[in-house]
């Protein structure tokens, strides 16, 4: 399978309420769309996966899947914090039509690099996926090892969110033409097309597709000066400093596609914030 071009993190819409905004998701599907996205990949961490009960989750894989054309790329984040749970919601992504994952090492439990090879080879053996690891070491607190299963023919990509650029390296070289490499730096993203990195799984695409979609196109038609990876930064930064998916939310809404605000216990930004995010998506808004 090729994993190529933008493809959303996507968040989830919620309502005054904190419920699914499933109207509204369909709408900021609809805007990503006519934005040039390749695919979609819902239920990961922009999402707030981790704050969704089973059901949920399930409607929100349903609605998308539903919701994605043949040509359009579908990955499921299947996390969960313990190996059975992940082989559950994996089995119940398949069972909607999902033939790829997206998986991070299990969040809290922090297994080591022993333990590791056994729970995704065991999430494998139990449902036939392609796996796309996760390394977020940031967010997880494990760094996954670059030999964790480099043999087995259905892990297909790394989208590796490290920021560390020779992480990145790595992997383009090691694994080249086998393992695919996926800039999860999204500050980075230009220095992971320079290194072989033909697909972006990118939380900032919620709320400035255009320009990630752009640079994305720029690059691949062979015009690195065209590739406006410095008007990005000051956003993409921004939202790296903290608070990523209240301000990945917030974006949507200056943007004029209100997604409503994260669940607890992620809390609102402040005026300051909101300010400062606003200053920093200026250069995007009319891209």
């Amino acid at each position: 399978m090729k994993l190529t071009g933008v493809m959303p993190a996507l968040v989830t819409p919620f309502d005054a309420k904190g419920e699914i905004d499933f109207p509204a998701f369909g709408k900021h599907l609809t805007n990503l769309r006519a934005a040039g996205v390749s695919g979609w990949v819902p239920c990961g961490s922009s999402g707030e996966y981790n704050f969704m009960s089973d059901a949920e989750r399930e409607s929100v894989l349903q609605l998308v899947k539903d919701f994605a054309t043949d040509d359009e790329i579908l990955i499921a984040g299947t996390n969960a914090p313990h190996t059975k749970g992940v082989i559950a919601n994996t089995k119940r992504a398949k069972e909607i039509g999902y033939d790829t994952v997206l998986l991070a090492t299990p969040y809290y439990t922090k297994p080591t690099d022993e333990e590791l090879p056994g729970h995704f080879r065991a999430v494998l053996d139990a449902v036939d996926v392609n796996l796309v690891l996760y390394s977020y070491p940031g967010k997880d607190g494990i760094e996954i090892s670059t030999d964790v299963l480099d043999d087995h023919p259905r892990v297909i990509g790394i989208k590796e969110s490290s920021g560390v650029l020779q992480r990145a390296v790595t992997i383009a070289t090691r694994y080249k033409d086998r393992i695919q490499l996926v800039s999860g730096s999204d500050d980075m993203a230009l220095d992971f097309m320079l290194w072989g990195a033909e697909s972006w799984i990118c939380g900032p695409a919620n709320c400035m597709a255009k320009a990630c979609v752009d640079l994305d196109e720029t690059w691949k038609a062979g015009d690195i000066a065209g590739a406006k990876m410095a008007t990005l930064y000051e956003a993409m930064n921004i939202l790296e400093s903290g608070k990523f998916v209240q301000k990945l939310k917030f974006g949507c809404e200056v943007h004029g596609t209100p997604v409503g605000e994260c669940r607890a216990p992620l809390g609102s930004l402040t005026d300051a914030e909101k300010t400062a995010s606003r200053k920093a998506m200026e250069p995007i808004l009319a891209w």
